[in-house]
């Protein structure tokens, strides 16, 4: 394949801090690259230095003649008062000349990313759509290389799919950067990790993020051996340099030269080793709580304006239990977690707390953190001292667990990065016992270890947590149940989150049809031939709304017997009942959308 660009011995420094030196990366027709790398390591950076939009301080990057490369930021910005047509028609640029075909570039790459109303207002689109209008611009561009900063950030679990999907079947290369483990398995094709922990800044595997995990922990424990060897070398060094007279006077200076190159390398190597070590410390408090019944939530109902958001939702928090809530962006998942902590009421039904309950929430938005305030305020509000379970810890000691350095301290808060915000805010939750932990959206920013030192806490806290996070190997890993919202007001229980991604698919094909057959427009001055329903259609016509009554009775039946708390103890035959309720919807939906169809036919409206 031929050569988009080619980076040599890069290098990136700020006054106070290297972000990574010696850096090489090349990158041809087709690449699919995932870039992965501690918080601070410098992506965002190595990113914009591959676009030209920013100077590296050493090293070269030679790009292929006439080559297009498009750098979409972590934040969707847009003109105010934009449109997606006018969006994208401001990436194209100006030129009344080329106006026509400029509009045309742009309904074409609005079209291929699923835009129906090209002259919506942007500040009305959700973030997933904001994502797409982004990609539009770029794509409209047809451009070479594409670098993609964070796109999963923000996005649910509907949106990281489509852009999953996306990245599969694109025609540009591209290098993106995301800490989406599930995103990098089933889209790179090469990883690069970018941190000081490797010879030269990186390490690059074909392959999967399953194929880097291994090479990667080979490559580790080949680099402990190596460090092991040079070692005693060193020390061997040292005992001849500490002989007598007659060492002193045999020793030539290029042995001396020797002893101090490997000295140096070894120092190099110690560093390199201890980087991956360099994580933040998680550990939520519990309390001693023994309550079985922690929250319960019964016929729950809950509207915002006039979309119903759920109702006759059912829910019960125990110790141990770990809800996975799912549900495209407005669904309520953010609504629902409000409700449980108290900041909302809900329009109908009950919600039981336990006697003196004790809830610590996450919330995506960080509004607990306080922009003004210096880093050691935030962390420290009285004094110089933190308690932590009982024990006075220094707010220097306290920074270091989450990876704030004392010259930080001084920072203020609205200046620390997303990574950095995150880290503090899962201090100040740590410093509080809680029964229940509501977690919206932890991931957000966080850097794959931190994450997989988040995941760690969260299976040994012996408390309850509602998690919501589009991170799927971190649900899949900490979910013992899933609560999935329709977004039409439905709320149901999945034992595996594959049961609800195939529910969701079979409800969205249901109301497409119906939705199709009811904005479907005659079309004007042409005669429609119509044909009527055949003796057989017409046998089915009659009898399906009875076949859809005892599906829908069917599922109401699973729904049932899945909500037996019994049901949990039986894993296998959990498992058998979850997979007969999935297919029990799944049928429900194909009886509707064949309703809509033959009601369609006798109707006359279907030629």
């Amino acid at each position: 394949m031929a050569t988009i660009l080619s980076a040599q011995d890069l290098s990136k420094a700020y006054p106070a801090n290297t972000l990574f030196e010696g850096v090489a990366i090349h990158i041809e027709d087709g690449d699919r690259v995932g870039l992965i790398g501690p918080n601070g390591s410098g992506k965002s950076s190595l990113l914009k230095i591959l676009a030209g939009s920013e100077v590296p301080d050493g090293g070269e990057v030679t790009r292929r003649r006439n080559t297009k490369i498009v750098y979409i930021e972590q934040d969707d910005r847009f003109s105010d008062n934009a449109t997606p047509l006018s969006a994208v028609l401001e990436s194209l640029g100006p030129g009344s000349a080329e106006q026509l075909e400029n509009e045309t570039s742009a309904s074409i790459a609005l079209s291929k990313l699923g835009f129906e109303d090209f002259d919506r207002p942007v500040n009305s689109l959700s973030g997933g759509w904001k994502k797409r209008l982004s990609l539009a611009s770029a794509i409209a561009t047809d451009p070479d290389l594409l670098l993609l900063d964070e796109p999963t950030n923000h996005l649910d679990l509907e949106g990281v799919l489509w852009l999953e999907a996306f990245v599969q079947q694109a025609a540009m290369a591209l290098v993106f950067v995301t800490h989406d483990r599930v995103f990098l398995e089933n889209t790179a094709s090469r990883i690069i990790e970018l941190s000081p922990a490797y010879p030269g800044g990186t390490f690059k595997a074909e392959g999967d993020y399953s194929e880097f995990l291994r090479r990667k922990e080979a490559f580790l424990d080949a680099q402990q051996a190596a460090e092991s060897a040079l070692a005693n070398k060193v020390r061997r060094d040292t005992a001849w340099l500490r002989q007598g007279i007659q060492g002193r006077q045999t020793r030539n200076k290029t042995q001396v030269e020797a002893t101090d190159r490997r000295r140096d390398e070894l120092k190099q190597a110690r560093d390199r080793i201890a980087a991956p070590d360099q994580t933040t410390t998680i550990d939520f408090q519990a309390t001693e709580r023994k309550t079985h019944k922690l929250l319960a939530l019964h016929s729950v109902r809950k509207s915002m304006g006039d979309k119903l958001l759920f109702e006759n939702l059912e829910l019960m928090l125990s110790p141990g239990q770990r809800i996975g809530l799912l549900g495209v962006n407005g669904s309520g998942k953010t609504t629902l977690i409000r409700l449980m902590n108290g900041e909302l009421d809900p329009d109908g039904g009950t919600i039981k707390k336990a006697a003196d309950l004790r809830i610590v929430t996450f919330s995506q938005h960080r509004s607990t953190l306080v922009a003004s305030r210096t880093l050691q305020e935030s962390l420290c509000p009285v004094g110089d001292m933190v308690d932590y379970r009982g024990k006075m810890i220094h707010v220097t000691g306290w920074a270091k667990r989450f990876l704030f350095e004392p010259d930080q301290l001084a920072t203020i808060v609205g200046n620390l990065s997303g990574g950095e915000q995150a880290r503090l805010l899962i201090a100040n939750l740590m410093l509080r016992p809680a029964d229940v932990l509501l977690l919206d959206e932890p991931t957000n920013d966080l850097d794959i270890p931190s994450m997989e030192v988040l995941e760690q806490a969260l299976l040994e806290f012996p408390g309850a947590i509602v998690l919501v996070t589009h991170d799927r190997f971190m649900l899949e890993r900490i979910a013992t149940e899933y609560l999935g919202l329709d977004g039409h007001g439905g709320v149901k229980t999945f034992q595996t989150y594959d049961q609800w991604n195939a529910a969701r698919k079979a409800m969205s094909k249901s109301r497409q049809v119906t939705e199709t057959a009811a904005r479907k427009p005659a079309r004007a001055g042409v005669s429609v031939r119509t044909r009527k329903l055949s003796y057989k259609e017409k046998r089915e016509y009659d009898s399906i709304e009875q076949d859809i009554l005892e599906a829908e009775t069917e599922v109401q039946r699973l729904d049932e017997e899945v909500a037996d708390p019994e049901l949990a103890q039986d894993h296998i035959k959990a498992a058998k009942c979850y997979e007969a309720l999935c297919k029990a919807q799944e049928k429900v939906a194909a009886l509707y959308a064949r309703w809509v169809e033959l009601e369609a036919i006798d109707s006359g409206k279907s030629g």
